[in-house]
């Protein structure tokens, strides 16, 4: 068996593997069913959450039309998933333009941050700086326990802002928060499969609040 620090994602290689033919059908079989298991955790994720999304949404856009500004944050591929979302809501390909800030895209004031007060601190610091009540706080978080999301969400909450959460495994500490307004859960051991289907969760959230906004129901 290889040795190889990344042997574990696929056990069945050899370290002495000479005929590509059954590797590459073991690899395609690895990579089907790692697919079809996202897509049914995606599946049953929104399903699960339906009426919480679209609550989640339905306040998102309240706050939307009153003027909000979303801010989106998180760390690792929580932090791109955050960018990601930010961009969706800025540009979106049909639909309402609406205001959104990332705040893992300012690497100055992240970095200023973590140096001379602690990384705790990076998310809750700008909100203090930039938020309002009327705005929106999108935090994102596979295990529900990241210190700093955790920071941003409770400075959100005693500023007024609308606090929705994305977390993993059972919730962890985010959904036992007191600082969530809405909160939806990722039921999932995998930090790959949580982070597949937050994006799928983030899509809906979007249409949710594109759908309030143009006065329709899906």
């Amino acid at each position: 068996m290889s040795t190889e620090p990344t042997a574990f994602l696929y056990p069945f290689i050899e370290a002495d593997e000479r005929d590509a033919g059954p590797l590459l059908d073991d690899l395609a079989a690895s990579a089907r069913a790692k697919m079809a298991a996202s897509a049914r955790l995606q599946a049953e994720t929104l399903e699960r959450s339906r009426a919480e999304i679209a609550a989640a949404g339905a306040a998102m856009a309240e706050r939307f039309g009153r003027g909000g500004r979303l801010y989106a944050f998180g760390n690792g591929g929580s932090a791109t998933d955050a960018d990601g979302t930010v961009a969706r809501f800025r540009r979106p390909a049909t639909g309402h333009a609406l205001p959104a800030t990332s705040l893992v895209e300012d690497r100055a004031v992240l970095t200023a941050l973590a140096n001379d007060v602690g990384v705790d601190v990076v998310f809750a610091r700008q909100i203090i700086a930039h938020a309002r009540p009327a705005d929106i706080a999108l935090a994102i978080s596979t295990s529900g326990g990241s210190a700093n999301v955790l920071a941003g969400l409770a400075e959100a909450g005693r500023r007024g802002l609308l606090t929705v959460g994305l977390c993993g495994y059972d919730g962890g500490a985010m959904a036992a928060s007191g600082d969530l307004a809405h909160c939806i859960v990722v039921r999932s051991e995998s930090v790959h499969r949580i982070q597949e289907a937050q994006n799928a969760v983030l899509g809906a959230l979007w249409v949710e609040v594109q759908a309030a906004l143009a006065g329709t129901r899906r």
